[in-house]
């Protein structure tokens, strides 16, 4: 049975000589996932070479997706780490560079002290310590100690009710950029998205070179969520960093929320973090991150990530298994046919999403083995899978950097294939691309998605049957 719903897998320590890539893209790994807040650019060269390397042995299309650091928010030193913070006692961050102690520590950002206000709320180290501002200067900030406990050296800090006015971007992030595109990569994701402009910024530096994959991991980013989701070529629900800015009883109500905003729009969605975490350190999950696994499948999302599970855990093969096995049980639920067809995508005024709903509405009626589109862009192998059809999509594409983007894109399986030059060329090459991809049953008839003339992008207006 074919797969919808893609994975996507972090390569780290754990996973990342050429054999191992090998074997997790064998598993079924989609998109492959390099994370630039760890390792130096030769590591991540290595890993990209390693995965283009696998890409020529499994004989089908590889993404891969570079994740930028992003703005880091650290406290500085203690003289004697660590600390204690008690309940009740005052702390103060400031921006004198000397080591600190249990009254105070260094804060290296300056732009924190021109946003915080009195009464926001300082996280430290993932949220196990919360502070109050209670009082904010130039150059301090004294809060109170909500939840104390141990505190060490260069913790990360989150201000969840604080829009600071920091770009998404460093100047290391900057760099990378750089040398992500001069290696190629598919997708970069951008971290720490709070405005638009965040999002626009990125664009202007990558054009259209790679798909822009915008984080929402920040509760100020909810404000603009539909504008950022338009700006974006894809979007990920990051829940590690969410989920410490927000309640914990509010992260899987904001992931329906931007899901649901994903799939009106058509724009491809991710579910991340945490996902199959125990398999960091066992062989398999608990029950609870199955169906955490199952209730993103059943949402619809395009693609479920695993990070740590495959980047340093002791069972990366079997963390892919496993969630490959969860994704193929849901998506053979009748269930889940039943909720993708109650659930009609907001369609555009023009050709692709006229013909993309028609695709819908015929395979509902005919028992169609899949849809084959051509597409140069991706963008009709996009918005059919935008309307979610109970058959296959095999995206047929000229380009190989457009065949490595729709790795991301629920439902299409993508292909290289020459431009059909006329009508026959045209089922010729259709029929061959469902035969080599496991899709043919005599007597059953394939939806070819084209436009005419051939070869010219934007012009999808023919929709097909062909018979096996």
């Amino acid at each position: 049975m074919w797969r919808n719903t893609k994975i996507i897998a972090t390569l780290g320590p754990a996973s990342s000589d050429r054999e191992t890539i090998y074997a997790l893209a064998e598993q079924g790994v989609d998109v492959f996932r390099l994370n630039f807040s760890h390792g130096t650019h030769a590591d991540h060269q290595a890993r990209f070479l390693a995965i283009r390397a696998a890409e020529e042995r499994v004989g089908r299309p590889l993404s891969i997706m570079v994740d930028l650091q992003g703005p880091k928010i650290r406290i500085g030193t203690f003289a004697e780490a660590p600390v204690v913070l008690e309940n009740g006692a005052t702390f103060m961050l400031d921006r004198d560079s000397r080591p600190g102690n249990n009254s105070r520590v260094s804060l290296p950002h300056p732009e924190i002290f021109e946003s915080i206000t009195r009464g926001d709320t300082l996280l430290i180290d993932d949220g196990k310590i919360r502070l109050r501002a209670s009082a904010c200067t130039q150059d301090s900030i004294t809060t109170v100690v909500e939840v104390g406990g141990t505190i060490s050296e260069r913790k990360g800090v989150n201000l969840p009710e604080t829009a600071l006015g920091l770009s998404a971007m460093t100047e290391k992030d900057r760099v990378d950029v750089a040398f992500a595109l001069a290696l190629g990569a598919d997708w970069i994701a951008l971290s720490f998205v709070q405005r638009p402009e965040d999002v626009r910024t990125l664009r202007e530096l990558v054009g259209n070179r790679c798909g822009i994959v915008s984080k929402l991991e920040k509760p100020q980013a909810l404000g603009f969520l539909e504008e950022i989701v338009a700006l974006s070529d894809a979007v990920m629900v990051a829940r590690g960093d969410l989920g410490v800015e927000v309640p914990t009883e509010d992260v899987p109500v904001l992931q329906r929320r931007i899901i649901a905003v994903c799939r009106k729009m058509g724009t491809p969605v991710i579910v991340a973090t945490q996902m199959l975490e125990s398999m960091i350190h066992l062989p398999t999950p608990t029950r609870a991150e199955a169906s955490d696994v199952a209730t993103a499948v059943y949402d619809g999302v395009d693609a479920v990530m695993l990070s740590a599970e495959t980047a340093a855990g002791k069972y990366p093969l079997e963390a892919v298994q496993i969630m490959d096995r969860i994704i193929r049980r849901v998506e053979s639920d009748p269930l889940h046919g039943k909720i993708m067809r109650s659930e009609m995508a907001r369609g555009e005024s023009n050709n692709v999403d006229a013909i993309g709903a028609a695709v819908r509405a015929v395979s509902e009626v005919v028992p169609l083995l899949a849809t084959v589109t051509y597409t140069t862009s991706g963008t009709t192998a996009l918005r059919v899978a935008h309307e979610r059809p109970a058959t296959p999509i095999v995206g047929l594409t000229p380009r190989d950097r457009t065949a490595r983007r729709l790795c991301m894109v629920w439902g299409v399986r993508p292909v290289v294939s020459p431009d059909a030059s006329d009508v026959e060329n045209m089922v010729a090459l259709a029929l061959e691309a469902a035969r080599n991809s496991g899709f043919a049953e005599p007597g059953r008839p394939l939806a070819i998605v084209a436009g005419m003339p051939f070869g010219v992008p934007g012009t999808t207006n023919l929709l097909h049957l062909a018979w096996t």
